[in-house]
Order: C-alpha cells, then sequence, then structure tokens
C-alpha cells in the first residue's frame, strides 16, 4: 500500500514511524514533513492546502490512502477536493469532510451541536462586533474566571482565561474590534469557566462505528506550573490516572456515542479523528472543545502505546469497516517532553544547529518544526521536538523523556522541567 500523511509536526513524524513499522506499507509519503519523517520515508514538498500539487502527486505515485494530519486542509475541504473528482477514486482518505470539520473549524458550531445532542459542556454565548454591547452585558453577569475563545482557527491559541472583568471586556474588544486573533476572532465564544482537571479522549470512526484510543493529558501553557501563554502543547503523558474505567464509560456513554449519533443525525459522513478535550469536573466528564484531527503533542504518547498495527485501524476507518477492528495496547506509561525555541510561543528564531539527537537512546525523538541541510538538522518552527519515553511507572516514564533531553542542545532551547509532575502528586 502506497500511503501519504499531510503536515509536517510532531503528530505527523509520529504517524510515519509507526505506519512505517506495518507489512502492508510499501511506500510512504510525507508532505511536507520535517527531518524526522525524511529519515524514514520520503518528503514531498508540497503545502497541505495545495490540493491541485497533491492530486497530482497522488496520481503519480499511485498513492492508496491519505492520513490528513493537521486541521486547516480538513477545515478547507481537502477530502471533498478528492471525493468530487473521479480520476482519483482510488484514493481512500483518513479525515472528515467540511462539514465535520466544521467540528474543530467553528466553536459556535460545535457548543450548538453538544447543546442538540445533550453533550455536557460550559454555558456559552456567541457574539459579533454587531453585538458588542450585549456581550460586554453578559460579561457583567459571569462569575471569575471566564473564557472567551476565537470561533475559528487561531493555531491553538485562540482562548483566553481572564481572572477579571476588566480584563475580560478589554480582550472581548480587543479580539472583536482590533482582529486580536485575525478573521478566526470575527466572532467570539464566550464561556463559563469549567473546574476540574483536564485530559483528551481519542475517538477513531468510519461515521457509524468507533474505536476509543488511548487518553492523554497534554500541559498547553508556556511557564511551568501551567503559568504564560498559551502554546500549541510542551508535553503530554497516557494513560491519564484519574481517567479509570468507571470515567471512560461515562465518556463514551455521555459524550462519544451522543456525538456519532449528533453526527448521523446531521447527515455528517465523518471519518477519522474526533479528538474530545474534556473536563473531569468530580467525575463527571464535560467537552470543553472539539477537534477533528489527532492532538500534538498527545500522539507523541497515544501512538507509542498502540501495540497493534495502526494501518489496519487506518485502513479500517477509509474502508468502514471499523465495526469488525479491535487493537491492543503497550501496559507501559509513555511521556513527551517539547523542546522549543526561545522566545516560542512569541518571536522566535529559526535555522539553529541541534546537536545530541543521535546520543538519546533512553527515548524516541519525534520531530517538529526542523529541517535538513548540508547534512545538519537545523530549527524551523516554534515547537522543535518532542522527547518521548517509556516506563512502567510515571516516574520511569519522565525520567526516560528527560535523560533524552538533557543530550539535545541549540541556541535558546527551552522547555518545561514539570511535565506530569501534578499527576505524580495526584498518585500520592
Amino acid at each position: 500500500m502506497n500511503i501519504l500523511i499531510l503536515g509536517s509536526g510532531g503528530r505527523e513524524h509520529a504517524f510515519t514511524w509507526k505506519i512505517k513499522q506495518s507489512p502492508k506499507c510499501d511506500r510512504l509519503f510525507v508532505a511536507p514533513g520535517n527531518a524526522g519523517t525524511a529519515e524514514i520515508a520520503e518528503n514531498v514538498n508540497i503545502g497541505v492546502t495545495d490540493f491541485e500539487a497533491l492530486g497530482a502527486f497522488i496520481l503519480k505515485e499511485n498513492i492508496d490512502l491519505m492520513v490528513v494530519g493537521p486541521e486547516v486542509p480538513l477545515v478547507e475541504g481537502v477530502r471533498d477536493f478528492f471525493e468530487a473528482d473521479e480520476k482519483y477514486s482510488q484514493l481512500k482518505i483518513v479525515g472528515p469532510k467540511k462539514d465535520g470539520a466544521t467540528l474543530e473549524g467553528s466553536k459556535d458550531f460545535s457548543k450548538a451541536f453538544m447543546q442538540e445532542y445533550g453533550i455536557p459542556t460550559a454555558a456559552y454565548q456567541t457574539f459579533t462586533a454587531e453585538t458588542i454591547e450585549e456581550g460586554l452585558t453578559y460579561l457583567d453577569g459571569m462569575n471569575t474566571p471566564i473564557v472567551l475563545k476565537a470561533d475559528g482557527l487561531a493555531a491553538g491559541k485562540g482562548v483566553l482565561i481572564c481572572e477579571t472583568h476588566e480584563d475580560a471586556k478589554a480582550s472581548f474588544k480587543e479580539m472583536l474590534l482590533e482582529a486580536k486573533f485575525g478573521a478566526a476572532s470575527a466572532s467570539v465564544v464566550v464561556e463559563e469557566f469549567l473546574t476540574g482537571i483536564e485530559l483528551s479522549v481519542f475517538v477513531l470512526t468510519d461515521g457509524k462505528d468507533y474505536v476509543i484510543l488511548p487518553e492523554a493529558k497534554d500541559y498547553k501553557r508556556i511557564g511551568e506550573q501551567d503559568t504564560g501563554l498559551n502554546t500549541g502543547g510542551m508535553g503530554a503523558v497516557s494513560p491519564v490516572s484519574f481517567a479509570g474505567d468507571e470515567f471512560m464509560k461515562r465518556v463514551e456513554d455521555r459524550v462519544v456515542k451522543p456525538t456519532i449519533n449528533g453526527l448521523q443525525d446531521r447527515g455528517i459522513d465523518y471519518n477519522g479523528f474526533i479528538f474530545i478535550g474534556l473536563m473531569n469536573d468530580n467525575g463527571d466528564p464535560k467537552v470543553i472543545e472539539y477537534n477533528v484531527r489527532m492532538g500534538d503533542p498527545e500522539t507523541q504518547v497515544v501512538i507509542p502505546r498502540i501495540k497493534s498495527d495502526f494501518l489496519d485501524l487506518l485502513e479500517a476507518a477509509a474502508n468502514g469497516q471499523l465495526g469488525n477492528t479491535s487493537y491492543e495496547v503497550y501496559d507501559e506509561i509513555a511521556t513527551t517532553v517539547v523542546m522549543v525555541a526561545g522566545g516560542y510561543p512569541e518571536a522566535y528564531g529559526k535555522g539553529d544547529e541541534i546537536t545530541g539527537i543521535a546520543d538519546v537512546n533512553t527515548a524516541t525523538v519525534f520531530h517538529a518544526g526542523t529541517k535538513a541541510e548540508a547534512g545538519k538538522t537545523l530549527t524551523n518552527g516554534g515547537r522543535v521536538l518532542n522527547i518521548t519515553g517509556k516506563g512502567d511507572s510515571l516516574n520511569a516514564a519522565l525520567e526516560n523523556a528527560y535523560a533524552g533531553v538533557n543530550k539535545i542542545s541549540w541556541d535558546k532551547a527551552n522547555f518545561r522541567k514539570d511535565i506530569g509532575q501534578d499527576l505524580l502528586k495526584l498518585e500520592k
């Protein structure tokens, strides 16, 4: 089977690493990929939204299966593009069409969807520049902290948690009147703040049947003790100690099943991943958000825990045959630490030489913002590397990950030193 993976981050390197292990995998391509994917697959210099160029490549290389990593091509209709043209009839795709991708593409759409199908979530209202005065009045009546979300895609950074009414009003105006997040904040969802512990649950569905993949917890803020600016994710852990069988059964009954049923009820032909961001509120799951792809960096701890052939799962999802499929997981715990460029998530430099990757022997290094040039590996993004350690205990997994981190360096490299510490405290 010839496979094309779309994307260039740590999630896509993890996909590449796992799919490469399948005996069904013949040729494996990544567009555009990074320095890590180049070592185990063939990188293709095509952007993820250049559908015409991707189409020509798919025909030329007889691609059988395309796995879409990031959300942007899904929201822009990559699957719709290929399914509308008979000449791509041999191509199977893992990823929803544009209507399904709206679950992530519009926070307002997803909140209305949850409300309609009785999926537990925070109370909310949505406002635009035209209704800003109503929004300011609504803010006055809310308890703090207050959550503000840009309606559209904002690369994981369009969510603000405001501690005071003054801060909430100032940020609300900035989002709507000054386009703080560009077109993404033309509408703003105002939500009540949920208390509890966050986790991520991942579902792979063919539209009617589904499998629930290992859950994970990620760490969004740049600073230790969850301080500072939001990022795309600074680390992750799987499994999550507080998500036992009873809690996960509630997630399946109250969230997963009504989500799949709701998509069918709406006539949305959904194939691919659903990433459910959840709050564990004293044992009750409440949905924070949906994403329509795997998480990053959560994929870098979820995929290494899957024992079975991952390509079998992807193929079954693409062919509408997930009802006949199961998979096995390793008992080990996986943790990943994200190494980022100095200055991230604000301004940062690129092109610094990375040393020490080959010396890592306690963990797997998944590349994200990297490129290969003249025999060297250089930084090429904000989140640069993901160092994933496994172990029989959370402590052992963290030790293996950080031992890897400590062997790698480049100018102004940064990482959080407290990944998993909150879960270790819960275990005591």
